[in-house]
């Protein structure tokens, strides 16, 4: 359950997801961070200026680049406070995992949309 912070018929949402790259390289992070980000655009009915901030986090397999420097390419990114970090190792995790903590501002009549895609079904099934 997510807990939204009321304001002016808006709720202040945390929005996860997740996803994985095919592999170490700045293409395939580049590819799997483009279709992540455009799904929690997509699925929220997001514009940019809903979005306050985004945490990426990726496991220790991928350092080919950092997943903010691809969203924040997009067109009316500027002003999106986004950040990078790696994800705590524990054995057994998905290899080459992308995951996303944003906070947006939806409509107080509108679910949140969590996008967990290709392999990264298997940590949120309930949110596929």
């Amino acid at each position: 359950m997510t807990t939204a912070i009321p304001y002016g018929g808006l709720h202040l949402h945390g929005l996860r997801g997740a996803t994985t790259s095919s592999a170490n390289t700045t293409q395939a992070i580049e590819a799997a961070v483009s279709e992540l980000v455009e799904a929690l655009m997509q699925r929220n009915q997001l514009n940019p200026a809903d979005i306050v901030s985004i945490t990426f986090s990726v496991t220790a397999d991928l350092n080919a680049c950092f997943p903010a420097a691809i969203a924040r390419r997009q067109s009316g990114w500027e002003s999106i406070a986004l950040l990078d970090c790696q994800q705590m190792y524990v054995e057994g995790d998905l290899k080459r995992c992308i995951r996303m903590l944003a906070h947006a501002w939806l409509p107080s009549d509108q679910p949140p949309q969590h996008p967990y895609l290709g392999e990264t079904s298997l940590l949120r099934p309930d949110r596929c």
